[in-house]
């Protein structure tokens, strides 16, 4: 009885790839956005379950891997889509710990431009495990938790996006927000495609292109070699991927480049130079070698330029929604963004 009426506060940062969640009880932590579902009644054996979510799915490859979200939202194809990403959701709030008598109130991050279809659909899912939901915009969760609300923009580069969202010391509008498709999915696809023509009989997919990626990752030149060891018909070979890591990862440059063109318009005169100096990279891509200087030096016709990085760019989004959810009452939510009660 001493828990009755008490709420439980979640940030929740729901990702193409992989979801963190942080709560006001302490809990950390990040899972794989992935359902993995038996192939067969051999697999049910196995498993000794109907599915599993996370990490462990992946480490099963008798399932069926489902990733419910596409580019960072909700696939909107059919019911089984739905039901994944029920499954998943569900998943991650359990990993709060409700305890009975909570009121179960969470703040979700979806893509700056998340279309109002998308943004209905992922509430009537969060009203099932949740007694108070909202969502808002990913790049605004990470400007929240940073406590950059005036003359910044911010760049949250994820698997599925990139948002960007320029910060004027309101509730961003539409205009204010930009989400582009060429993000962390894209440069593990384009990597993967450029390793195979260069290396035809090199056996590799996106989870070994992911992890490529996220050892080597740099934009701009490098004098230094990228050399791993990969399968060559069953049998190990190392391989020279410099050149092709170099193209994957440049690719997404220039959209983000032309977009902080467009934000920085858009603030007054006077507040221009502040903004070019208050440019922040979140989300898993902005660990991306000499990301920061590259964007900068792209950008020297405009004046200084300075591009930092925040601390914990995986718990940057959930962070943001969880310091939003502390601060204001979840009576007030809709307020700030669309919300929903069960």
């Amino acid at each position: 009885m001493e828990n009755k009426g008490r709420d439980l506060l979640i940030g929740i940062d729901l990702g193409t790839s992989r979801t963190s969640i942080m709560t006001d009880r302490s809990l950390k932590t990040m899972i794989d956005s992935v359902v993995g579902y038996p192939k067969d009644l051999i697999g049910v054996k196995l498993l000794g379950a109907t599915h599993v979510v996370g990490s462990e799915a992946l480490e099963r490859h008798y399932l069926n891997h489902y990733f419910p979200l596409e580019d960072g939202v909700i696939k909107e194809t059919g019911d089984r889509d739905q039901e994944v990403a029920k499954e998943l959701i569900r998943h991650v709030v359990s990993l709060a710990d409700p305890q009975p008598g909570d009121r179960v109130c969470g703040i979700v991050g979806v893509p700056a431009r998340a279309s109002a279809f998308n943004k209905e659909v992922l509430l009537e899912l969060a009203r099932e495990v949740m007694d108070v939901a909202m969502v808002i915009s990913e790049p605004f969760m990470v400007a929240y938790g940073q406590d950059v609300l005036l003359n910044s923009i911010v760049i949250d580069i994820g698997a599925g996006t990139v948002d960007l969202c320029a910060l004027k010391g309101q509730v961003p509008d539409e205009e204010d927000q930009v989400t582009l498709l060429k993000a962390g999915n894209f440069v593990d696809d384009l990597l993967m495609e450029s390793i195979q023509m260069r290396y035809p009989n090199v056996q590799i997919n996106k989870r070994i292109a992911r992890a490529i990626k996220e050892q080597h990752a740099f934009v701009g030149s490098t004098s230094d070699k990228v050399m791993v060891t990969m399968r060559e018909n069953g049998k190990p070979v190392t391989v020279d991927v410099t050149e092709e890591l170099e193209l994957a990862c440049n690719a997404i440059v220039p959209d983000i480049v032309e977009q902080i063109k467009h934000l920085v318009a858009g603030f007054d005169p006077e507040d221009q130079e502040t903004v070019l100096n208050n440019i922040i990279l979140a989300g898993g891509g902005s660990r991306i070698a000499n990301l920061g200087t590259v964007i900068r030096d792209a950008l020297t016709e405009y004046g200084t330029v300075s591009v930092s990085n925040v601390d914990d760019p995986d718990y940057a989004g959930c962070l943001g929604g969880l310091k939003l959810a502390s601060d204001l009452p979840p009576d007030y939510w809709d307020h700030v963004g669309e919300m929903v009660t069960s």
